[in-house]
Protein backbone atom coordinates (compact mmCIF):
# COMPACT_ATOMS: atom_id res chain seq x y z
CA UNK A 1 0.00 0.00 0.00
CA UNK A 2 1.58 3.17 -0.91
CA UNK A 3 1.81 5.72 1.62
CA UNK A 4 0.29 8.85 2.02
CA UNK A 5 3.45 11.12 1.03
CA UNK A 6 4.00 9.15 -1.50
CA UNK A 7 0.13 9.17 -3.23
CA UNK A 8 0.47 12.80 -2.99
CA UNK A 9 4.15 12.89 -4.72
CA UNK A 10 2.03 10.60 -7.72
CA UNK A 11 -0.64 12.91 -7.69
CA UNK A 12 1.62 15.91 -8.18
CA UNK A 13 3.47 14.56 -10.85
CA UNK A 14 0.63 13.39 -12.74
CA UNK A 15 -1.21 16.52 -12.69
CA UNK A 16 1.88 18.63 -14.18
CA UNK A 17 2.27 15.46 -16.54
CA UNK A 18 -0.92 15.32 -17.99
CA UNK A 19 -2.59 19.06 -18.74
CA UNK A 20 0.63 20.95 -18.88
CA UNK A 21 -0.80 24.35 -18.13
CA UNK A 22 1.10 25.65 -15.13
CA UNK A 23 -0.75 26.15 -11.92
CA UNK A 24 -4.42 25.55 -12.43
CA UNK A 25 -3.43 22.27 -13.69
CA UNK A 26 -1.43 21.44 -10.85
CA UNK A 27 -4.45 22.29 -8.15
CA UNK A 28 -6.72 19.52 -10.08
CA UNK A 29 -5.23 16.38 -7.83
CA UNK A 30 -4.31 18.92 -5.23
CA UNK A 31 -7.50 20.05 -5.28
CA UNK A 32 -8.62 16.39 -5.13
CA UNK A 33 -6.30 15.61 -2.20
CA UNK A 34 -7.61 18.41 0.09
CA UNK A 35 -11.43 17.47 -0.43
CA UNK A 36 -11.11 13.97 0.30
CA UNK A 37 -8.90 14.73 3.56
CA UNK A 38 -11.86 16.99 4.16
CA UNK A 39 -14.65 13.98 3.33
CA UNK A 40 -15.75 15.52 0.05
CA UNK A 41 -14.87 14.05 -3.13
CA UNK A 42 -13.52 15.90 -6.07
CA UNK A 43 -16.08 16.38 -9.30
CA UNK A 44 -14.80 17.12 -12.79
CA UNK A 45 -16.18 18.04 -16.16
CA UNK A 46 -14.58 16.96 -19.31
CA UNK A 47 -15.57 18.05 -23.01
CA UNK A 48 -13.75 18.19 -26.14
CA UNK A 49 -14.16 17.56 -29.85
CA UNK A 50 -14.82 14.23 -31.10
CA UNK A 51 -11.54 12.85 -31.53
CA UNK A 52 -10.15 15.01 -29.05
CA UNK A 53 -9.36 12.29 -26.59
CA UNK A 54 -12.25 12.26 -24.20
CA UNK A 55 -12.32 8.23 -23.65
CA UNK A 56 -8.87 8.03 -23.77
CA UNK A 57 -8.24 10.71 -20.81
CA UNK A 58 -11.08 9.97 -19.29
CA UNK A 59 -9.69 6.33 -18.29
CA UNK A 60 -6.53 7.83 -17.52
CA UNK A 61 -7.99 10.05 -14.78
CA UNK A 62 -10.02 7.50 -13.49
CA UNK A 63 -7.22 5.04 -12.98
CA UNK A 64 -5.37 7.17 -11.25
CA UNK A 65 -7.73 9.30 -9.52
CA UNK A 66 -10.70 6.56 -9.05
CA UNK A 67 -13.18 8.62 -9.82
CA UNK A 68 -16.52 7.33 -11.22
CA UNK A 69 -16.49 8.22 -15.49
CA UNK A 70 -19.76 9.09 -16.26
CA UNK A 71 -20.45 8.89 -20.37
CA UNK A 72 -24.40 10.45 -20.72
CA UNK A 73 -24.43 7.99 -23.33
CA UNK A 74 -23.83 4.89 -22.13
CA UNK A 75 -25.65 5.91 -18.75
CA UNK A 76 -28.83 6.34 -21.17
CA UNK A 77 -28.08 3.04 -23.02
CA UNK A 78 -27.60 1.43 -19.56
CA UNK A 79 -31.23 2.83 -18.08
CA UNK A 80 -32.77 1.67 -21.45
CA UNK A 81 -31.17 -1.93 -20.93
CA UNK A 82 -32.14 -2.19 -17.22
CA UNK A 83 -35.82 -1.22 -18.37
CA UNK A 84 -36.02 1.00 -15.26
CA UNK A 85 -38.97 4.01 -15.27
CA UNK A 86 -37.04 6.42 -16.43
CA UNK A 87 -35.17 4.08 -18.91
CA UNK A 88 -38.80 3.02 -20.43
CA UNK A 89 -39.78 6.44 -20.80
CA UNK A 90 -36.32 7.68 -22.68
CA UNK A 91 -37.16 4.28 -25.09
CA UNK A 92 -40.38 5.44 -26.10
CA UNK A 93 -38.92 8.24 -27.47
CA UNK A 94 -35.59 6.59 -28.73
CA UNK A 95 -37.74 3.57 -30.45
CA UNK A 96 -39.55 7.08 -32.22
CA UNK A 97 -36.88 7.98 -33.69
CA UNK A 98 -36.58 11.56 -31.71
CA UNK A 99 -34.27 12.98 -28.94
CA UNK A 100 -34.77 11.94 -25.60
CA UNK A 101 -36.16 15.54 -24.02
CA UNK A 102 -34.23 17.08 -21.59
CA UNK A 103 -36.04 16.99 -18.84
CA UNK A 104 -36.12 12.81 -18.79
CA UNK A 105 -32.54 13.02 -19.89
CA UNK A 106 -31.42 14.94 -16.85
CA UNK A 107 -33.77 13.26 -14.40
CA UNK A 108 -31.36 9.86 -15.40
CA UNK A 109 -28.52 12.01 -14.61
CA UNK A 110 -29.44 13.03 -11.32
CA UNK A 111 -30.30 9.58 -10.65
CA UNK A 112 -26.93 8.15 -11.31
CA UNK A 113 -25.08 11.16 -9.57
CA UNK A 114 -27.59 10.02 -6.43
CA UNK A 115 -25.97 6.88 -6.43
CA UNK A 116 -23.40 5.69 -3.88
CA UNK A 117 -20.27 4.93 -5.51
CA UNK A 118 -20.66 8.80 -7.06
CA UNK A 119 -20.81 10.29 -3.67
CA UNK A 120 -17.87 8.28 -2.30
CA UNK A 121 -15.50 8.87 -5.11
CA UNK A 122 -16.98 11.91 -6.94
CA UNK A 123 -17.68 12.65 -10.58
CA UNK A 124 -15.79 12.93 -14.29
CA UNK A 125 -18.93 14.07 -16.19
CA UNK A 126 -18.59 12.83 -19.90
CA UNK A 127 -21.08 14.33 -22.84
CA UNK A 128 -23.38 16.89 -20.68
CA UNK A 129 -23.27 19.63 -20.91
CA UNK A 130 -23.52 20.71 -24.13
CA UNK A 131 -24.60 24.43 -24.23
CA UNK A 132 -25.44 27.25 -21.89
CA UNK A 133 -29.02 26.51 -20.73
CA UNK A 134 -27.60 22.80 -19.72
CA UNK A 135 -25.02 24.84 -17.50
CA UNK A 136 -27.71 26.74 -16.13
CA UNK A 137 -29.82 23.55 -15.43
CA UNK A 138 -26.82 22.23 -13.35
CA UNK A 139 -26.44 25.08 -11.26
CA UNK A 140 -29.71 25.49 -10.33
CA UNK A 141 -29.97 21.84 -9.15
CA UNK A 142 -26.35 22.10 -7.34
CA UNK A 143 -23.91 20.53 -9.68
CA UNK A 144 -21.12 22.47 -10.04
CA UNK A 145 -17.72 21.23 -10.88
CA UNK A 146 -14.72 21.73 -9.31
CA UNK A 147 -12.89 22.28 -12.52
CA UNK A 148 -13.62 22.20 -16.18
CA UNK A 149 -11.42 20.39 -18.41
CA UNK A 150 -11.53 21.48 -22.16
CA UNK A 151 -9.33 19.49 -24.67
CA UNK A 152 -8.50 21.67 -27.81
CA UNK A 153 -7.46 20.14 -30.76
CA UNK A 154 -8.26 21.43 -34.59
CA UNK A 155 -10.43 20.29 -36.84
CA UNK A 156 -8.17 18.54 -39.10
CA UNK A 157 -6.34 16.47 -36.42
CA UNK A 158 -9.93 15.12 -35.04
CA UNK A 159 -11.01 14.27 -38.47
CA UNK A 160 -7.78 12.29 -39.00
CA UNK A 161 -8.24 10.89 -35.58
CA UNK A 162 -11.69 9.70 -36.24
CA UNK A 163 -11.46 8.00 -39.28
CA UNK A 164 -8.29 6.07 -38.47
CA UNK A 165 -10.44 4.21 -35.31
CA UNK A 166 -11.17 1.18 -35.66
CA UNK A 167 -13.18 -0.91 -32.43
CA UNK A 168 -12.80 -4.57 -31.89
CA UNK A 169 -16.23 -5.99 -30.90
CA UNK A 170 -14.69 -9.34 -29.14
CA UNK A 171 -12.51 -7.26 -26.59
CA UNK A 172 -13.80 -3.69 -26.74
CA UNK A 173 -10.47 -2.07 -27.42
CA UNK A 174 -10.66 0.49 -29.54
CA UNK A 175 -7.46 1.14 -32.19
CA UNK A 176 -6.27 3.60 -34.24
CA UNK A 177 -4.80 2.24 -37.94
CA UNK A 178 -1.66 4.91 -37.62
CA UNK A 179 -1.29 6.22 -34.05
CA UNK A 180 -1.82 2.94 -32.04
CA UNK A 181 -2.68 -0.03 -34.47
CA UNK A 182 -3.95 -3.15 -33.99
CA UNK A 183 -1.92 -6.44 -33.39
CA UNK A 184 -0.76 -8.41 -36.46
CA UNK A 185 -3.56 -10.99 -35.61
CA UNK A 186 -5.57 -11.27 -38.67
CA UNK A 187 -8.48 -12.67 -36.53
CA UNK A 188 -8.41 -9.56 -34.92
CA UNK A 189 -7.96 -7.69 -38.00
CA UNK A 190 -10.77 -9.35 -39.34
CA UNK A 191 -13.69 -8.39 -37.18
CA UNK A 192 -12.08 -4.95 -36.73
CA UNK A 193 -15.41 -2.49 -36.95
CA UNK A 194 -15.42 0.96 -38.62
CA UNK A 195 -18.07 3.42 -36.88
CA UNK A 196 -20.07 4.82 -39.45
CA UNK A 197 -20.39 7.91 -38.04
CA UNK A 198 -16.68 7.95 -37.71
CA UNK A 199 -16.19 8.40 -41.43
CA UNK A 200 -14.76 11.67 -42.77
CA UNK A 201 -17.86 13.39 -44.17
CA UNK A 202 -19.86 12.35 -40.69
CA UNK A 203 -16.92 13.51 -38.85
CA UNK A 204 -17.43 17.07 -40.15
CA UNK A 205 -20.61 17.20 -39.38
CA UNK A 206 -20.14 15.86 -35.97
CA UNK A 207 -18.05 18.80 -35.80
CA UNK A 208 -19.79 21.66 -37.06
CA UNK A 209 -22.56 20.55 -34.38
CA UNK A 210 -20.02 20.57 -31.88
CA UNK A 211 -18.53 23.97 -32.46
CA UNK A 212 -22.16 25.12 -32.95
CA UNK A 213 -22.53 24.61 -29.47
CA UNK A 214 -19.61 24.54 -27.80
CA UNK A 215 -16.93 26.99 -29.06
CA UNK A 216 -17.94 29.52 -25.81
CA UNK A 217 -17.40 26.57 -23.62
CA UNK A 218 -14.28 28.22 -22.23
CA UNK A 219 -16.66 31.08 -21.03
CA UNK A 220 -19.15 28.65 -19.21
CA UNK A 221 -17.38 28.53 -15.91
CA UNK A 222 -15.12 31.14 -13.86
CA UNK A 223 -11.59 31.18 -15.25
CA UNK A 224 -10.36 29.44 -11.97
CA UNK A 225 -11.87 26.10 -12.64
CA UNK A 226 -10.79 26.10 -16.42
CA UNK A 227 -8.46 23.02 -17.24
CA UNK A 228 -7.50 24.32 -21.30
CA UNK A 229 -5.56 21.49 -22.65
CA UNK A 230 -3.80 20.99 -26.24
CA UNK A 231 -5.08 17.68 -27.14
CA UNK A 232 -3.41 17.48 -30.29
CA UNK A 233 -0.02 16.26 -29.57
CA UNK A 234 0.14 12.08 -28.42
CA UNK A 235 -1.58 10.84 -25.32
CA UNK A 236 1.71 10.57 -23.62
CA UNK A 237 2.42 13.56 -23.70
CA UNK A 238 -1.10 14.92 -22.86
CA UNK A 239 -1.13 12.49 -20.06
Amino acid sequence: CRSHATMVSRLRTFAWATFGTGAAAFSVYMYADETRAHSRPVNLLISGAPGSGKGTQSANLVRDMKIVHISTGDMLRDEVAAQTPLGLKAKKFMDDGHLVPEEVFFDILKARLSQSDVKERGWLLDGFPRNRAQVALMNKNGLIPDKFILLQVSDDIAVARMSGRRTDPVTGKIYHMVYNPPPNDPAVLKRLEHRSDDSEEKAKVRLASFHKNMDDAVNWYPAEKNIVVDAAKSEADVY
